[in-house]
């Protein structure tokens, strides 16, 4: 293909040379073009054909994505769209400047959707659910606080950067390559409607008699699908969210006054405690398994010397992947937070919470560990925590490990000296809400267990920290991302007993659990949503009263333990504990 002529050359053969000291006249870009064009027809055909296949390739991609990763393979591609015929036929009927905008703002539609199918696969992958186009926007910000913490501000800029850029182009692009296939419609418009009409009775045939590629049907109209599909979830969650301020609003121990709260509790040490990402393939899944169930039986017999017990069970979590204050507050609330919306409904009202039930009792002092808060939490108020610790009240001088703030050992090392070690005032027991964060993704790198004594502000943890995996390595390899999940979770377990065994006394009472199961790139596409549960004490009457719950004995549930939505666990444990249910109706 013959090379470009420059500007300069192609405005002399237009207008002439320009006169000594003065400024060549600016040449039209449509005059540039029709030169060169008249100059070299070849190139110019060649390339008219080049970019109009590719503006039907853009189109044709935009128009048959799936919104899935596992439905995206070469036979999705392969389809006859029935929104191509359509549009077809309504731009051939138009005049040319209606044809026009009709095109454009079609391209800006398609690339709207096209974006929405792409946020739906890197949710599938994630947090196994679809994006919510009314609620989910919010967490786009917590993605890119996510990346800054776990790969560097630097990275992060570059994702935000590059993911405008794709959005940018989705919505240009086929703008452009419909206006450009318009035009190409109206220049031809006899071949156009025979092509068109036989477009037409390809796809009636073929969706008549329901033809697939592989397993993809033949004749598509998943544009059209995927609008109808974000119309019912936009209706859904309007609905939903106006019918869960009124389920909010009823609460079965509402109205039961403090002395008939957790009566079976009082003069414990109660402390409830979550792992991030303590899903139930870190248990079950083959390749993750063996590994974290050999530290759960090994921890389960070491805390048998101590003389602790422990039951376990499964619960099912409103959440996955992420987004673990949802699964926090489902198990504290007794509500099902599947959503940002609910959570904000249950943050604003007076719904109890299991932890605000220990405060309400007047018996106990409320606390709460949280290393991985890092700016205001107005939640407190809503748990009932009389103190919060966060990332920085606890005197880490050590590194990050990646998105966690401070290993866990460390946390429950400064909970036990600032919380644990010290007396409540007279009169009173203490309930701890603890959340852990070093099983949090992605896994790298992973800290390890060390002398408790020589935790010391956490500077120890540097060698480890720089000696540990890059999380940009782990994050695109799914082998190493499973092997170091399982690390982690090895990690954070060992801690929890290791403190507990350590520190707990006759009258601690520890409730660990997950809040959700790990990545869909981790846990597998069909993972389940459940999580393990354990409740550990040394008095036997503690672990009695939970006979009725047929859990089973030690720190790993069988498989066939009971499961129990986490929306039900609050209200069985506060039966189980003497709670007298007082219901308040919405």
């Amino acid at each position: 293909m013959s090379a470009l002529p420059s500007a300069e050359d192609v405005a002399e053969e237009i207008t002439g040379p320009a006169p000594p000291g003065s400024r060549r006249p600016r040449v039209p870009w449509r005059a540039w073009t029709r030169r060169w064009r008249a100059r070299h027809p070849g190139a110019a055909r060649a390339l008219s054909v080049t970019v109009t296949v590719l503006a039907a390739a853009v189109v044709l991609a935009a128009l048959v994505m799936p919104d899935s990763v596992a439905r995206l393979g070469p036979a999705a591609f392969v389809r006859l769209p029935a929104e191509a015929v359509v549009g077809a036929a309504v731009l051939l009927a138009l005049p040319h400047r209606p044809r026009v905008a009709v095109a454009a703002v079609s391209g800006v539609l398609l690339g709207a959707v096209t974006v929405l199918d792409a946020l739906d696969m890197g949710f599938g992958q994630y947090l196994g659910r679809t994006f919510d186009v009314v609620l989910d926007w919010s967490l786009l910000g917590d993605a890119e606080s996510y990346l800054e913490d776990s790969l560097g501000r630097p990275a992060a800029l570059a994702a935000v950067a590059g993911a405008v850029v794709l959005v940018l182009l989705a919505l240009v692009l086929p703008a452009l390559s419909l206006v450009r296939l318009a035009g190409l419609l109206a220049r031809h418009p006899g071949p156009a409607h025979r092509a068109t009409l036989v477009a037409a009775v390809v796809w009636i045939t073929c969706s008549a008699l329901g033809l697939r590629l592989t397993d993809v049907p033949v004749a598509s109209d998943r544009t059209v699908s995927a609008l109808r599909t974000q119309a019912h979830r936009i209706a859904d969650t309007l609905r939903d969210e106006a019918a869960f301020r009124k389920t909010a609003r009823t609460d079965a121990f509402g109205n039961t006054p403090p002395g008939q709260l957790v009566p079976d509790l009082r003069g414990k040490d109660v402390i409830f405690t979550f792992i991030e990402s303590y899903g139930r393939s870190a248990v079950e899944d083959p390749g993750i398994a063996p590994g974290v169930d050999r530290t759960l039986d090994a921890r389960t017999r070491a805390l048998a010397k101590a003389g602790f017990h422990a039951r376990s069970g499964w619960l099912t979590s409103a959440t996955y992947g992420g987004s673990s204050w949802l699964g926090h507050s489902t198990t504290m609330s007794g509500l099902w937070i599947s959503n940002q919306q609910r959570y904000r409904t249950v943050m604003a009202s007076d719904h109890l919470s299991l932890t605000e039930a220990f405060r309400k009792t007047g018996a106990y002092q409320t606390v709460g560990v949280m290393p991985g808060v890092q700016k205001g939490w107005p939640e407190q108020a809503w748990y009932g925590l009389d103190k919060v610790y966060d990332a920085f009240q606890l005197g880490y001088r050590g590194p990050k490990f990646s998105w966690s703030t401070m290993p866990d050992q460390y946390a429950l090392q400064q909970y036990q000296e600032r919380v644990h070690a010290r007396p409540p005032a007279a009169g009173k027991s203490r309930m701890s809400l603890l959340i852990l964060t070093s099983s949090h993704q992605p896994w790298a790198p992973v800290p390890r267990m060390t002398d408790w004594d020589r935790l010391g502000d956490g500077s120890v943890f540097g060698p480890m920290a720089a000696a540990g995996d890059d999380p940009a390595d782990v994050i695109a390899d799914t082998a190493r991302s499973r092997e170091a999940y399982g690390r982690s979770v090895r990690y954070s377990v060992t801690a929890l007993t290791e403190w507990l065994e350590r520190y707990g006394t006759d009258d601690t009472v520890l409730v660990f659990l997950g809040d959700h199961q790990p990545i869909a790139r981790v846990s597998g596409g069909h993972a389940s949503r459940d999580v393990p549960v354990s409740i550990v004490a040394k008095d036997p009457r503690i672990l009695d009263k939970t006979d009725a719950w047929h859990w089973t004995d030690g720190l790993r549930p069988a498989h066939d333990a009971p499961v129990w939505r986490m929306s039900a666990f609050r209200d069985r444990f506060l039966r189980a504990y003497g709670s007298t249910p007082h219901p308040r109706k919405g």
